[in-house]
């Protein structure tokens, strides 16, 4: 009766194979969706840093847009064309990979090369305080990493692909990113070894160290009494 209603009932093995296949969906969702929206405040010489931790070889684009605070209606407003934003970006190892004056909206484009903690800097153009007025600069910023950074609208149209094309092109890219953000896993775990077995064998040679130290002192100690009981004649 069960089966003439159209119900199915899913055996072990197939529970297994559901089982896995929504792991790596999971999987993949968690991966794959790098990049965030959000704004923020700075003043006239203020600068704002963020981090982001990117894997070699990964494309970023960000896009902004800045607002001024309009004292007459009590609200931010798009600022002015004459204001400019200086983005600049660099890898871990504290090298310039980006460095330049964009306008009061943008967008930047970077390739990272070294995977790790990668900084993202903005402050005003130093030359339009005037604009400012005193005031605040609310900068909008939305930062797209790997596979998010592309426009598949836009690459549809170019390479004039099926909706079945882009959609396994898509998943293809999303693969690599996985690809990506599992090798940048591994080095980051193999450097945290690397600096914990460097740590314990420090660790290991200053306890020897002490324990010299601690054995020569009561050499030492142990013969300057055994002199000074001589010297006394109470030995």
């Amino acid at each position: 009766m069960a089966a003439e209603q159209g119900v199915r009932v899913v055996g072990p093995r197939s529970g297994a194979v559901l089982g896995s296949v929504v792991r790596a969906l999971v999987l993949l969702l968690c991966f794959a969706a790098r990049g965030g929206a959000l704004y923020f405040h700075i003043g006239e010489t203020e600068k704002k840093c963020f981090i982001e931790e990117i894997p070699d070889e990964t494309m970023v684009i960000g896009n902004y847009r800045t607002q001024l605070y309009d004292k007459q209606r009590e609200e931010y407003q798009p600022a002015t064309p004459g204001l400019g934003m200086f983005v600049e970006v660099k890898d871990p190892e504290d090298k310039v990979i980006l460095a330049r004056q964009y306008g009061s909206e943008g967008r930047f484009t970077f390739t990272s090369h070294t995977p790790g903690e990668h900084q993202i800097c903005l402050h005003s153009n130093s030359t339009k305080f005037s604009l400012f007025a005193g005031g605040m600069l609310r900068v909008h910023l939305d930062i797209q990493v790997g596979e998010h950074a592309n426009d598949y609208a836009e690459i549809a149209a170019k390479d004039k692909l099926s909706e079945l094309q882009l959609r396994v092109r898509q998943l293809v890219e999303q693969v690599e990113q996985i690809q990506k953000e599992q090798n940048y896993q591994r080095w980051r775990e193999e450097r945290f070894r690397q600096t914990s077995e460097s740590t314990n064998q420090r660790v290991l040679w200053w306890s020897i160290l002490q324990t010299l130290i601690l054995v020569a002192i009561g050499v030492w100690q142990m013969r300057h009494l055994k002199s000074f009981f001589e010297a006394k004649k109470l030995v």
